[in-house]
C-alpha cells in the first residue's frame, strides 16, 4: 500500500459506486489522498492499522442503525476506537430502540454492502432516508478518514470539506452526538 493523491487515473477493475465516489469528490472540488488495498478489504483491525499509518488518519467507524419497527435508518460516525453502546445512543437520539440496520436497506439506500458502509454512500440517498450521525470527536479532528463506498481503498480529507462542502451539497445536516462509550 502507498500514499496516492487524487481520483486513479485508470478506473479499470474498480466498482460503479466506487467511481461514482470519485466523481463527487471531483466535482466538489476536494482534495484528496488515497490508498488502495483490493488483495486486503479492510475487513480486519490489522488491516484498518495499516491503512490508518499510511493515511495518517483514523478511518471511522460507520454503523448502519434502525429503530425497531425497520422504518427509520440512521448512519453513525464515530472515532473507531470508541465502543458503540446502542443504550447511550438510543437515549440522546431519544429512539426506545436501535439494531444494526439489515443489509437490504443498506443495499436500498445506500447502495452500500457490509464492511464498505461511508458517509459517501448518503450521495445515493437520493429520498433522504438515512439520518446521518455524527460523534462529536470525529469532528475534532483536521483530517477525515473513510472509504470511497469500497473497503478494498480508504481515502482522507479535511474533515471541514466535509462538514462545509459535502454534506451541504448532498443537503445533508447531520444530528451531532456526544458518545462517551460506556
Amino acid at each position: 500500500m502507498e500514499l496516492l493523491h487524487g481520483s486513479p487515473a485508470d478506473m479499470t477493475g474498480r466498482s460503479d459506486r466506487e467511481i461514482r465516489t470519485y466523481a463527487l469528490l471531483d466535482s466538489l472540488g476536494v482534495a484528496f489522498d488515497r490508498t488502495d488495498h483490493p488483495d486486503q478489504p479492510a475487513t480486519s483491525m490489522e488491516v484498518c492499522a495499516e491503512v490508518d499509518a499510511i493515511l495518517q488518519v483514523h478511518i471511522c467507524k460507520n454503523l448502519f442503525l434502525c429503530n425497531r419497527q425497520k422504518t427509520n435508518f440512521y448512519l453513525l460516525i464515530m472515532p473507531g476506537d470508541k465502543p458503540f453502546k446502542t443504550k447511550e445512543l438510543s437515549g440522546q437520539m431519544g429512539i426506545s430502540r436501535l439494531s444494526f440496520g439489515e443489509e437490504a436497506f443498506m443495499k436500498k439506500f445506500l447502495d452500500l454492502h457490509p464492511g464498505s458502509v461511508s458517509v459517501l454512500g448518503l450521495m445515493n440517498d437520493k429520498e433522504h432516508r438515512v439520518t446521518l450521525v455524527i460523534d462529536e470527536d470525529v469532528l475534532k479532528e483536521e483530517m477525515f478518514g473513510c472509504h470511497p463506498c469500497e473497503n478494498t481503498s480508504s481515502i482522507r480529507f479535511l474533515t471541514k470539506d466535509l462538514t462545509d462542502v459535502i454534506l451541504p451539497a448532498l443537503g445533508i445536516e447531520p444530528v451531532i452526538v456526544r458518545l462517551c462509550g460506556y
